[in-house]
């Protein structure tokens, strides 16, 4: 058996990241940068993209952002045009922009429903949709971030469970349109990850963080740079014939269901306002 580098399969690689300026996603930048590969992000705030940027270029990557807003196709199309302007067709296209917040189904409006479902769903089909014009295509990699909403049904959580299951679904759809094209299509769900902004709303105590980490069987947060790892592998030769695949990062988090994470996002939720009658 020979050996492979995967890290050196990166390089050069250009990358495009929606989403890219904090947290999960900016942590995969970040392991894609330091690999070598040519980085481009968008994310709304163009402060934090322009952040953000630094950030990778000091990983080491060449690096470029633009602002744009994942629910307007419009934008979207704009920035991915844009980033390929810069740094040539891309190779690997990750959609990681996500909403949520913690609520019952009682307790939310129509709009702060359709709102997570624009964000994280319509926003992952504008930038597939979007991006697959700018691949450098065969061999491109279109890579989804889910989450563990996607396959049990959390409560306080309706509106995430919907828009990330029908992010997997996309996903898997798309992979059965776009193989034929040299596009492989897939997804991560990353567990409770350290240091994130979606677990210090899930989990803002440190009593709600132990009941997450005692739900997954590791006993242990992922880290940022565990996520970008499976991106990398999913993006390298080794993935070459996977796609239409939902890949758990979550140190086994999501086999038991909800769980004690479901309580934890209880205990953040009857804290913050009291429970609908």
């Amino acid at each position: 058996m020979t050996s492979f580098d995967l890290a050196a399969s990166a390089r050069g690689k250009h990358v495009f990241i929606a989403g890219g300026s904090s947290g999960i996603n900016l942590g995969i930048g970040e392991v894609f940068a330091r690999c070598g590969a040519k980085v481009s992000i968008c994310s709304r705030k163009a402060d934090r993209v322009a952040a953000a940027v630094e950030t990778l270029k000091a990983a080491g990557a060449e690096a470029w952002g633009g602002a744009a807003d994942v629910r307007n196709y419009a934008e979207v199309e704009a920035v991915l045009k844009a980033a390929k302007e810069a740094l040539g067709p891309i190779d690997v296209l990750i959609s990681g922009a996500a909403g949520n917040f913690v609520a019952p189904a009682l307790g939310m409006s129509s709009n702060a429903f359709r709102t997570v479902i624009e964000i994280d769903l319509i926003g992952t089909f504008n930038v597939a949709r979007a991006g697959f014009e700018f691949l450098r295509k065969p061999g491109a990699s279109f890579i989804a971030i889910s989450a563990p909403q996607a396959l049990h049904p959390y409560a306080y959580q309706a509106h995430v469970n919907a828009a990330k299951a029908g992010v997997d679904m996309l996903t898997k759809t798309l992979a059965v349109e776009w193989g034929p094209l040299g596009v492989r299509c897939n997804a991560i769900i990353p567990g409770p990850i350290a240091d994130t902004e979606g677990m210090a709303r899930l989990a803002p105590t440190e009593a709600e963080r132990k009941l997450a980490r005692e739900g997954t069987p590791l006993q242990r947060y992922g880290s940022k740079d565990e996520i970008g790892y499976a991106a990398l592998f999913l993006a390298s030769p080794l993935a070459e014939y996977i796609t239409g695949a939902i890949l758990p990062v979550d140190g086994g988090a999501v086999l038991p269901g909800p769980g004690r994470l479901g309580d934890a996002m209880k205990q953040a939720y009857e804290k913050a306002a009291p429970r609908n009658r």
